[in-house]
């Protein structure tokens, strides 16, 4: 099985040594570092699944450190600090932590908030490998639903849903008609079948900003159309 990595980031070294040898123990790969400076390195070169990041920082702010994490990577966020009131966790989850800690704290309530917190991240990402973005959309493919930025449902046919789907399965490539119908609805098209461009049609309406001018399902003239995942993401960020 893969090992966890986990990078501490922390300017205390008697506390970084202690973590990293008691996590070591309990199976984590681990790297620390003591600054954001290590810290970026480590993101780029280490990837880890977890960062235990030391809020008071000399010289730095955890919370800045914390912003850049989620602007660089998909790691997780467990944040400790010698302060532990609401304001100050707060601000330490706006900034993108998935968990808190005061010091000083157990290694074992540590080891299980690390564990927590994989735990979900592992789970979150298998939940969102289901769920793809259509424009202003969420596309549910295990729970066979969509809905708006409002969480209100969008109706779709069962042809409309299985359409989506093959959208879904197949980012950034070109589908020709004949190609949809076959992988969406399991049969050829028939000579002047115009059904997959009436559905293309009428989806672009429910979740394209501009249908006319469609940035999402694209047409690609004379061969059929594409998925363009790439600007749901631009969108996001």
């Amino acid at each position: 099985m893969t090992k966890q990595k986990l990078l501490i980031v922390d300017d205390e070294a008697p506390l970084r040594e202690m973590l990293s040898d008691y996590l070591l123990m309990h199976g984590f790969d681990v790297r620390s570092v003591a600054d954001g400076a290590g810290m970026l390195t480590e993101l780029d070169r280490f990837g880890p699944n977890l960062v235990v990041l030391d809020v008071n920082l000399v010289g730095e702010s955890g919370y800045d450190l914390a912003r850049e994490i989620a602007k660089r990577s998909r790691a997780g966020i467990l944040m400790l600090t010698a302060v532990g009131d609401l304001p100050h966790r707060l601000e330490g989850l706006a900034a993108g932590a998935d968990d808190y800690m005061a010091k000083p704290f157990e290694p074992r309530e540590l080891l299980a908030r690390v564990r927590s917190v994989i735990r979900r991240l592992g789970e979150e990402e298998r939940t969102s490998e289901n769920r793809i973005r259509f424009g202003g959309c969420i596309l549910d493919m295990g729970g066979r639903t969509m809905v708006d930025t409002y969480g209100a449902e969008v109706r779709l046919t069962s042809m409309e849903f299985d359409l989506l789907c093959v959208f879904a399965r197949h980012p950034r490539q070109i589908l020709s008609r004949d190609q949809l119908c076959r992988l969406a609805h399991n049969r050829d098209l028939e000579p002047g079948d115009r059904s997959i461009d009436i559905r293309i049609t009428r989806l672009r309406k429910k979740f394209e900003t501009e249908p006319d001018t469609p940035t999402v399902l694209v047409t690609v003239r004379g061969e059929g159309y594409v998925y363009e995942p790439a600007y749901d993401e631009a969108r996001r960020r």
